[in-house]
């Protein structure tokens, strides 16, 4: 079929929202967590053919919904769908280089990107992962997502062991509470999994440098296998000091954008554990690029993924298909709708401890667009 039938017709972009039960909120390092949001993007060519992406709401879900259905809509409604390449390039030019690599709009083009990987796959018939150039292989998985947050130790083993009985073999930890806190509970998870269970830790930023001065032994003595954005991320210089107080490597990258940022946090050596999102730093055209970039260091790749099944199962798909890729980061979050309910399951954790990509044309999930409506936005910040 010719690549004309194929020209993006409508791009329309919903944001959503629901509350999280205060049974259910998570203490992090950036605050408790009250509600979730997201940002749905819905590409529609002219033969018919729909497809599905996500831009991360960067706390701001109806900013970026709105970029997407204004401007970025603008400069690709008529272009070829199946030209990824040309429709990055096109909104790059015309409204990221010349401002900046700005963060909406690198979030908000992300999502129209997906998408268009949703519709190439739909054309073909073929499942993302092997439009790629990948295989159905397993892919390791950690236990993640907003979970596993500031508790009592009991509490916080309490809620790990279930997900180690579920399969994962790795679990991520929320740190950054205080360093004797933080230790204290990653301490009771260590007794409690065992040595065979690997830990992660994630700071959310909530770290200065005596912090991870006085957490960083004690992590290394636990066998943590990293430390996630203990810094801000365009605090530079904290990351080249910290790497230093430690053993235990460094990891951030869900809040870098495009492979401009990632250039220089892979040419600094400090931060070694790479961790871009599907729907923050680009899309996947861009994240290829980043992972092959990467790929010239030996570093991996370890997408950040949360919120909708739709960042969900392309990152499997982008996983199997990279050949650096490491984790996936399984959403165990409580009562996600975004994952229970927008979309069909995206995804399932192995007795192995691993995760494989969907078989279906694209992306692989269906989308229940009366979902859509039923979650209206709701302003505010998601975490106080």
């Amino acid at each position: 079929m010719a690549s004309a039938t194929h020209r993006i017709r409508d791009i329309q972009a919903f944001a959503v929202s629901f509350p999280i039960a205060p049974e259910n909120a998570v203490q992090l390092g950036m605050g408790r967590a009250v509600k979730k949001d997201a940002v749905v993007v819905k590409v529609t060519t002219d033969s018919g053919l729909v497809g599905w992406g996500e831009s991360h709401h960067g706390k701001a879900h109806t900013a970026v919904a709105q970029l997407v259905n204004t401007t970025l809509r603008q400069l690709a409604v008529g272009m070829d769908a199946t030209d990824v390449v040309g429709v990055w390039d096109r909104i790059y030019w015309k409204q990221l280089a010349s401002h900046g690599v700005g963060a909406g709009c690198a979030m908000a083009m992300s999502g129209i990107d997906l998408a268009l990987w949703d519709i190439r796959g739909k054309a073909v018939g073929w499942p993302l992962y092997k439009l790629l150039g990948g295989s159905a292989k397993a892919v390791p998985a950690y236990a993640g997502g907003v979970s596993l947050g500031f508790q009592d130790p009991a509490a916080l083993v309490d809620e790990a062991l279930p997900h180690i009985e579920a399969g994962y073999r790795a679990i991520k930890l929320r740190v950054g509470d205080s360093p004797a806190r933080d230790l204290q509970r990653v301490k009771a998870v260590r007794q409690a999994v065992g040595d065979e269970v690997t830990i992660l830790v994630d700071a959310n930023t909530g770290y200065d440098l005596n912090d991870a001065r006085q957490a960083m032994p004690g992590f290394d003595a636990l066998g943590v296998a990293w430390l996630e954005e203990p810094f801000a991320p365009h605090d530079h210089r904290s990351y080249r000091l910290a790497r230093g107080f430690g053993r235990v490597p460094l990891a951030a990258g869900e809040n870098h954008f495009t492979r401009y940022e990632f250039s220089r946090v892979i040419e600094d050596g400090d931060i070694t554990i790479l961790q871009p999102d599907l729907s923050k730093a680009g899309g996947i055209t861009e994240l290829l690029r980043i992972a092959a970039m990467a790929s010239a260091y030996k570093l991996p790749v370890h997408p950040h993924t949360c919120m909708t099944g739709i960042n969900m199962a392309a990152s499997i798909h982008f996983l199997a298909a990279i050949d650096n890729g490491g984790y996936f980061e399984g959403d165990v979050s409580k009562s996600n709708l975004y994952r229970d309910s927008l979309v069909s399951r995206p995804f399932q954790i192995g007795r192995d401890g691993c995760v494989r990509p969907l078989e279906a044309p694209g992306i692989g999930v269906e989308v229940d667009e009366a979902f859509l409506k039923a979650y209206p936005p709701v302003e505010g910040p998601g975490y106080v």
